[in-house]
Order: structure tokens, then sequence, then C-alpha cells
């Protein structure tokens, strides 16, 4: 049994983001009778002198059950009336010690229990078979997607290992643990009181058999049964009624749990909140019924009526259809494989083709000359491999120019058919291809070429002589000449190069040890990514000293890496004369939860850019040569220029510290930053920031879709929200245009009958397609939902015609549904119903639980953009591309909706 719902455990969730939202509604529905999770009381109390009730009892050996309670007075048994007490059997073992008294204890307690709900009204019944209630009737779940029974043999088992050393006794601090509530300590700690409570046990652990029945009962799958295990969590003096002081303690339990430290902070305004929308009429205290009416109170289905229909049908689309025929299959997926990949197949196969091309015919050509003679193959596999070689060490300079793909991007139409989301990929395919061609020509070189020269005779000998002059008697005669050290000195730093660009070495994942933990990380890969000019300067030396060639026209290799050197070289310059002459002011610094510096500065005069691009940022102040890429998050209308900036490594790291220690104090002469804005204004003492941008990235181009599906993760939601910004600001100039054209006060033409659209009104039409855009922001802390919470605002206040629904998943949360996340589902639902203020947000957003349902969110949008081609643009750690691409491939070959996937790349 696994404790699923958390970010580190839950695979994926069950329910769809807008039907798992839960709303709060009036709470004034009254019912006849009242109904608890274990018993039912009468109607109505008409005698006056019914003070008390009568119990039976069956005293039976150590033991006693009670078998009925009624009220006294009363001739009609009610079949309802059995105490919760009802089934506490003889035990084996350590239960013989639970003596008779204590049951006899239990059955009052519960009697006293029952008088006392007599004394408030009665509430109305609730109406479950509403399909809000019914949907609301499969939460509050103490053990997730597992049944009592299937899951009993994992708890004991667990029970075993736990109590080996403990004479088959389970601790408290351990019952999480045995139970499956690892990370939920506290949690488990309260339902382990509140079982035992109920059993009127007070000990701090247990056997098997008690272990047993609690865990039937948080198993139950009745709601009742669930309801009243959560009702006794909270009513800890265990009188049938919750007070404030208790609502407030399981609240802050509740946040704990679910890593809210913002709520757990505000849990007294938050539990008069409860107890004013449960008890209004001031009784000071909460029933059972009451937080039944809450839990059953939700949103009405969505999906009703034809799209009910219409999404069963998309379902039964989308099962895998089984082919059995080999070649079908084969077929089938060669051409979803080719409908999907096309752009880059036709730059693979040309690249491969040239390859090809350039090896074969330098083989041949050397196939053909007398060094064959006395080399054989390895000569001609040599030379084959050096001219791919020299290809590649060309066109690897091209993917990283910048400057030019961003104008190719922009200016031309060359994106329809090239790649350029692909372009640092393809930078690493040509650096395999470079790989393969170094060991290929050192290899044949080292272990063939030059051992076969020093066994050569003399007659074969005398074809070398114009090239080596006398036969020489040493191997390494061939390494210490020029051309054999530049070949052995450029081998060894692409080696340095290659091994610390890997992922394992650039982000820090080996386990070494701390000396070597220096060598690692993103300095490492950076710096060492710069001993590109040595090599160059090599390769150029080595290819001029060439053994079998002396014509200086034959010596090729300069040809190949004139242009792409002179362009790197132009962009390398360019870079460092903009960002000296467009200099930026920092106006606004500001450190968030989540270790996030959000730097806000001015807008160099002639900076045009895009939303979805990025730029490169440079702090003296941290490092002289280093520039990293982040997102622009500000919109391009903006007078400012905005990145936001997550500390994930060590150069992230110095620029926040820098930030920090140039901050101004705060008026109460408190040290250190505060949790959000520092400072505001220009100051002195903050460091030079230089900028070069923007570049072209992915998300750019989301304004040639109608519909947009906005991804980002944690810090991968800057791209999105920039674009969000965009779309609020081209909606509300686009409005006012027309409203202005309307009014007659806008527009071009002489007559108001015949004004039009200015032409950039017009231009901003035509360019701007987008309609309709949903935004899923999944993070992992609370905190993390600060950094954008006046754009989610602003979007929520300016967006009238609903063109951009926005979707906050917190996966701190335990899934909806589980107990554990409960209560901080009433809070949301009574808060947002009574403030319009989301509770985990902060915002006007409504947030949900958990991770989301990709599948279900690509269902979603299939069902509501029927034959439409949606843009799918998604920034965010690696582990969810390949689930994202994989759904936007499925959807798109099985529905008559197309996902075009766009990841973002740096």
């Amino acid at each position: 049994m696994k404790d699923t719902g958390r970010e580190d455990h839950h695979s994926d969730a069950e329910l769809s983001g807008s039907e798992r939202i839960s709303y709060s509604g009036p709470f004034v529905n009254k019912r006849p009778g009242k109904k608890g999770a274990r018993f039912n009381l009468p109607e109505t109390t008409t005698s006056k002198d019914e003070k008390y009730a009568e119990t039976a009892t069956g005293a039976r050996n150590d033991s006693v059950a009670g078998q009925s309670v009624k009220p006294a007075h009363d001739d009609q048994k009610e079949p309802e009336m059995t105490l919760l007490a009802k089934g506490l059997d003889k035990r084996s073992g350590s239960n013989v010690v639970r003596t008779a008294s204590s049951r006899i204890r239990q059955v009052s307690h519960e009697i006293k229990r029952l008088t006392s709900l007599s004394k408030r009204p009665p509430l109305g019944r609730l109406d479950r078979s509403k399909s809000a209630a019914a949907c609301a009737l499969k939460g509050l779940k103490f053990i997730s997607k597992t049944a009592g029974g299937a899951g009993w043999a994992a708890v004991e088992a667990r029970f075993d290992e736990i109590t080996a050393s403990t004479e088959g006794l389970l601790p408290r601090a351990r019952f999480c643990e045995c139970i499956g509530m690892k990370e939920s300590n506290e949690f488990a700690g309260e339902l382990f009181n509140s079982l035992a409570r109920r059993r009127n046990m007070q000990c701090d652990s247990i056997n098997k058999a008690e272990l047993r029945e609690f865990w039937e009962q948080i198993s139950d799958q009745s709601f009742d049964s669930r309801l009243q295990t959560f009702f006794d969590m909270v009513d800890k003096d265990a009188d049938g009624r919750i007070t404030e002081q208790e609502v407030r303690e399981i609240i802050t339990l509740s946040a704990s749990a679910n890593k809210l430290s913002n709520i757990q902070k505000q849990a007294v305004e938050y539990a008069a909140l409860i107890m004013e929308e449960l008890d209004p009429e001031k009784h000071g205290y909460i029933m059972i019924e009451n937080l039944e009416t809450l839990l059953l109170q939700g949103p009405s289905q969505l999906v009703r009526g034809e799209s009910r229909n219409l999404s069963h049908m998309l379902s039964q689309r989308l099962k895998p259809t089984l082919d059995r025929n080999p070649l079908n299959r084969w077929s089938r997926s060669t051409r979803y494989f080719l409908l999907d990949n096309w752009q880059r197949v036709w730059v693979m196969a040309l690249w491969i083709a040239v390859m090809a091309g350039l090896f074969a015919y330098k083989y041949v050509q050397y196939r053909r000359r007398a060094a064959y003679v006395v080399m054989g193959h390895c000569v001609c596999m040599a030379k084959g491999a050096a001219e791919t070689l020299k290809l590649n060490m060309a066109l690897i300079l091209l993917p990283v120019c910048r400057n030019t793909l961003t104008w190719l991007r922009n200016k031309t139409r060359l994106g329809v058919a090239v790649p350029f989301d692909d372009n640092l990929n393809f930078h690493k395919v040509i650096a395999v291809g470079v790989a393969v061609g170094v060991g290929i020509h050192g290899i044949s070189h080292l272990a063939c070429d030059f051992p076969r020269l020093l066994r050569a005779s003399e007659q074969k000998w005398e074809l070398m002589q114009q090239f080596f002059g006398d036969q020489p008697t040493s191997y390494w005669h061939f390494v210490e000449s020029k051309e054999g050290v530049t070949g052995i000195v450029m081998v060894v730093l692409m080696a340095i190069a290659f091994t610390l660009a890997t992922p394992w070495f650039r982000r820090s994942k080996l386990n070494l040890p701390t000396w070597l933990k220096k060598l690692t990380g993103f300095n490492a890969f950076w710096y060492s990514h710069h001993l590109f000019v040595v090599v160059y300067t090599l390769l150029v030396l080595h290819g001029y000293y060439l053994y079998l060639t002396h014509e200086w026209y034959k010596k090729t290799t300069w040809m190949y890496l004139t242009v792409p050197v002179l362009l790197y070289a132009s962009e390398r310059f360019i870079r460092a004369l903009r960002s000296s002459i467009k200099a930026v002011t920092i106006q606004k610094v500001a450190i968030y939860p989540g270790n996030v510096l959000a730097l806000h500065m001015s807008k160099p005069q002639g900076f045009r850019y895009k939303s979805g691009q990025y730029m490169f940022v440079n702090c003296a102040a941290v490092s002289p040569f280093e520039w990293h890429p982040f997102s622009i998050t500000s919109a391009p209308g903006d007078d400012y220029l905005s990145v936001h900036i997550r500390t994930l490594g060590d150069w992230t790291g110095q620029l926040r510290t820098v930030f920090s220690e140039a901050c101004q104090p705060p008026p109460n002469g408190s040290s250190g930053l505060p949790r959000d804005d520092c400072f505001q204004g220009q100051s002195p003492h903050f460091p030079r920031v230089l900028i070069d941008g923007p570049y072209g990235a992915p998300a750019q181009d989301y304004k040639k879709y109608e519909v947009l599906l906005l991804v980002g993760l944690g810090i991968g939601a800057t791209p999105m929200i920039s674009i969000v910004k965009d779309i609020v600001s081209n909606i509300r100039a686009m409005e006012e245009e027309e409203n202005a054209l309307e009014n007659g006060t806008g527009g071009v033409g002489n007559s108001p009958f015949t004004k039009t659209l200015s032409p950039s009104a017009q231009k901003r039409k035509e360019s701007f397609k987008t309609r309709r855009a949903y935004f899923y922001w999944v993070t992992r802390e609370q905190g993390s939902f600060d950094w954008f919470k006046g754009v989610m605002n602003e979007v929520a206040e300016l967006d009238h015609n609903h063109v951009i629904e926005l979707h906050n998943y917190c996966t701190s949360v335990y899934e909806e549904g589980d107990a554990r996340s409960a209560l901080i589902a009433m809070l949301q639902s009574i808060s947002h119903a009574k403030n319009g203020v989301d509770i985990v947000s902060g915002t006007r957003v409504k947030s949900h639980f958990a991770k989301p349902d990709w599948r279900d969110v690509y269902k979603r949008t299939a069902l509501n953009h029927p034959d439409s081609r949606v843009g799918v643009f998604y920034c965010g750690a690696p582990a969810l591309t390949k689930e994202l691409r994989q759904l936007a491939l499925d959807f798109s070959h099985k529905t008559n909706t197309k996902f075009d996937f766009h990841k973002e790349n740096f």
C-alpha cells in the first residue's frame, strides 16, 4: 500500500482539474433527522422528562457489548440505535487486560454523546443523490486507492518487520510507517489517538489484532464511516462537538501535513471563518452534520448530455488498437513518425548523406593513390573521417549563432521547413559526429598507418619517400611530429569539453568527493567549452602540416572553417558591443520564497522582443565572463524588462547573495531581505548588470495558434507568464480599438461610416490569432505562487471574455479526496466563495491539489476544440517532456484535433 497524492509518490491524478474543485454554497438546508456515521436519532424529542437513555448490554467473559440504546419511556425500539461499541468481543493475548469496566465506561461515554446531541436543533437532510454529492462521497479517504482487505497484507508485513524487536507491539511513533503515511507523521499520530480514544484505549502501542481493527475502520469505503473517523480526529475531547480551538488545531495539523506554511500561520483566522460559516447561530461548536453538509456541497458536473457522450466516444477512439499484422503496424508507425518529424528527418537525412558522400569521395581518392599500397584501407578510413571532421567542425558552430538564428526565425519563412527549435539538439548530434570522426581518424593512424609505415619494405617506402623522407625506426617519430602533437592535444581538449558537457557533470548529478565536485557544474562546462578557441587554432595547424599533401589548395581545412568561425566571432563581438552600449538600470529587486530573485530593469532603447524569448544576463560582480540565459517575464508592451532567477547553482546563488547585500535594509531597521520586495528604485549599491538579446525560442510562435496549451513546471512558468501578459495586452488593445471605432473616435477614414482599423491595429489583428489559452502551472511549494501573484490577479480582473483559463497546481498538497487535504478543500471552498481569494495561492485563481492528469487535460482540450490545431508549449524539467509529447502525438493521430508540441531549449 502506497501513500499517494504527494509529488514524489503520486504518478497520475484521477480527477480532472475542473472537476476536482469543491465550491462552497449556502449551508441552510435543514433535515428532519440527524444521521451520524454510526447511529441515528429520532426526528423529534417531545417529552420533557426524557433526560436519560436506557442501554441494554450483554456481558460475556471479560467483554461487554452494547446491544441497544434508546430514550427512556420509548416503547418502540429503534433498530438503528445500535452503539458503535457493538462487536467489541473478546480478544486474545493482551486484550484480556481490557476489562469489562473499560467497556462499560466506553458505552457510558457513547450514551453521553447521544444525549448531548439533542440540545441543538436538527439540520435538514442533504440529498446525496445529487451529482455533486455523489462525487463528494468518493472523497475523504484515509487510505488512497487501497481497499481494506487488499492492503492488509502489506500492512501486516510492515507490522511484523517493525515489531520484530518490540515483542509484537507497534509504538504510536511508527504507526504512520506501518499504514503507509510515512510522510504524514503528525497526521497519522492524531489518527492513532482518535482511533484509540474511540475504543477508550490509553496506551502508546497496539498489537496486531488492534491494528487490524484500526485498519478496518480507516480503510472502510463507507462515507459515513470515513466522516465519523475524521470527526473523531477533530473532536479531541470526544464530546460529540467541535469547538473553534479544535478546528484551529486540525487546520494547523492539515497545513503541516500538506506543507502549507501560510495557512499554518493563519490558522486562527481560518478557524474563525469555518465557525462563522458552520455555526451561524453562535453555539460555539459544530456537529458532524455540519461537516457532512460542507463536504457534500460541490460543483455540478461539467460534462453532461452530448458532451458526456463525446467524451465516451473519444475515450473509445483513444484505446490502443491491436493489429496482428506486423507489416501494417510498421507501416502505420512509420507514417505517423514521418508526419510528426518530417522537418527533423530531412535535415538529418541531408546531413548523413553529405557525410557519407564526403567520406566516400576521400576513400575512393586515396584508394587510387600510392599511399594505399603501403597503408591499405587504413589510410582511406583516416582520410574519409578527416573530411567529415572538417565539415562537422564548421557546422557545429552554426546552431549556436543565436543572433543569426533569431533573425532567420523572425524575418524569414524558413521556420516552416527548418526546425529551429532543435538547434541545440542538432549541435549535440554534430558533436557525436565529431567524436566518431575523431575516433576513426585517430585509431586508423595510430593503430594501423604508423605501424605499417615502420614495417614497410624498402620498395614500398620509396613510394612514401617524398612525403616522409628517410624511413623512421621509432613509433614516436610520428607521435612527436607537428601533426601528431597537434592531433593528440586536440583529442585531449575535446575529451575534456565533451565530458564536462554531459548532463551528469554539467548538472552535478554524480556523487563525487568534494574536491572533485568543484570541477563539475555549469562553470566547468562554460569554461571548458571555451577551449574551442585553442582547438580550432590547432585544427588549422594540423590541417596545414599534412603528411600526404603539399599543395596549399589541397589543404582545405581553412576553407571549411573560415565562414562559420567569422560568423561566430562576429556574433560574440556583437554581444560584447551590444551589452556595453545598451546599459540597463536596476529598478526593482525582489526575493520570493523558493529562492527566486526577480530583477526589474530599464528597457534599453530599441530593445524589441516577443513573448517567449529569452536574453543572456551577465553580472561582473559574480563573474565577468559568464553569461546565463533567462526567459523574459515582462510583456513586450511593458516599459521595463524583468527576469525571475531561481537559485539552482553556483552562479545564481552568488547573484542572489550579491543583490541581498546590496539591498537597503527595511525601514524598521531589521536586516536581511523580507519575504517580498526588498527595494524599489535606483541605488548606487546595486551591481552592474549587462544583458544580451533577445533570442528566439519556441514559445515565441504562440501567435500562430488559435488555441494554446501552456505548461510550466516551477520556474519553468517564466516564458508562459510573458505570453499570458501579452495575450491580455493584445485583447485589451483590440477591445479599445474596436470600441473607439464604434464610437467614431478611432480608425482611419473621413466619414464615421467608412472608417476602418488603423494599419497597426489591422496588423495586430492579423498576426494575433489566439482565441483561447489554457495555462497549467505546477509547483511544489505554496510560496511559489507569490512569484506571479500580480499577473494572476490581473488576468482574472481584465479577462472579461474568459480567453485565458488558469490552472494552478500545488503538488505538496495531497490529492483531493484524501483525508489529509479534506479540511484544506473545505477552507478553500468557503474562502473563495466568501472573499474570492484562494487560500493556497493567495490569488483569485483557484488552486488544484497534487498533479494534473495530463491525459484528461488533452482530452478536454480536444473535446472543447474539435477540428483545431493546438499549440502545446512546455518549459520545465525534462522528465515530463516525454509524456506530454507522446500525448500530443496520440491525440493528433486519433482525434481531429491536432497538437503541436514545443519544448523550451536554452
